[in-house]
């Protein structure tokens, strides 16, 4: 028994590629994984989630004990904003990962869950009894700081918290194509680029993701929807098996590919 609690209290790290917040109420093939994929994780304690949407100027932690719901999309169905995800907040665990962090990082109250979290949570863990916090994404930091966010993080996964990225590796609505099944040649590219370098641990050539050539220029126009794989990758660590799901691009020139460190 004391070698299951030990296992159960180290937990794994997720990066999703979250799309379209409509897979919050569709059924497809990626609401249909996300809902296969909670049930096989141990579980948490707690869910901290970097959301691409909460995309601030430093560093901020969710303190609030009940967050409110954000509906940051326009133009979607009513049946969208009608979604509600309750889960409460954990003002403890926000007070360590401000501590763990440091440097000018803050509680923040204002915030809620964004649907970067709500959309896949939903699916995930669907009676929202799991406590839920954000951690913002640092507008004015560059890739490393957000890798050497997630080193910091990586404490947490002791604490039985499980550290959730939300986002897309390739996201760039400016070339959606809706009639588009697959991805772009870049977007393919851009996001093997990324896979191969994550299956090798080459995370130093994912940081500076301008590696991988003129498909890091169009793979996205701003850091919001990239960083938040670059804050899991800083929290997994050498003995972690990395998993492949959702392995595909879709409209064009977005990548749902997400990843298990376990």
């Amino acid at each position: 028994m004391e070698g299951k609690a030990v296992y159960m209290k180290r937990m794994p790290v997720v990066f999703i590629g979250h799309g379209s917040p409509m897979n919050a109420i569709e059924e497809n093939e990626f609401s249909a994984q996300w809902e296969a994929f909670g049930p096989m994780l141990p579980r948490p304690q707690a869910i901290l989630s970097v959301s691409a949407h909460w995309f601030t100027p430093g560093t901020k932690v969710m303190s609030s004990p009940a967050p409110k719901m954000i509906y940051d999309m326009y133009g979607f169905p009513d049946e969208l904003y009608q979604v509600v995800y309750q889960a409460s907040g954990s003002p403890n665990l926000a007070s360590i990962t401000k501590d763990l962090i440091g440097g000018n990082t803050v509680l923040d109250d204002t915030w809620g869950y964004d649907h970067g979290t709500w959309s896949v949570l939903r699916r995930m863990y669907s009676e929202a009894d799991i406590p839920v916090f954000q951690l913002s994404v640092d507008m004015n930091t560059s890739t490393e700081e957000h890798y050497q966010i997630g080193v910091k993080l990586r404490a947490l996964r002791e604490q039985g918290v499980l550290i959730l990225g939300s986002g897309n590796i390739v996201h760039n609505l400016a070339r959606v194509n809706w009639g588009m099944e697959g991805g772009y040649p870049w977007a393919e590219e851009f996001d093997a680029y990324i896979k191969s370098n994550i299956l090798d641990r080459n995370h130093g050539n994912i940081i500076d993701f301008e590696q991988a050539g003129p498909s890091s220029s169009l793979a996205f126009t701003s850091l919001d929807h990239f960083a938040p794989l670059l804050y899991v990758l800083g929290a997994s660590d050498e003995n972690d098996q990395v998993s492949i799901f959702s392995d595909t691009c879709v409209l064009g020139s977005i990548s749902m590919t997400s990843y298990l460190f376990d």
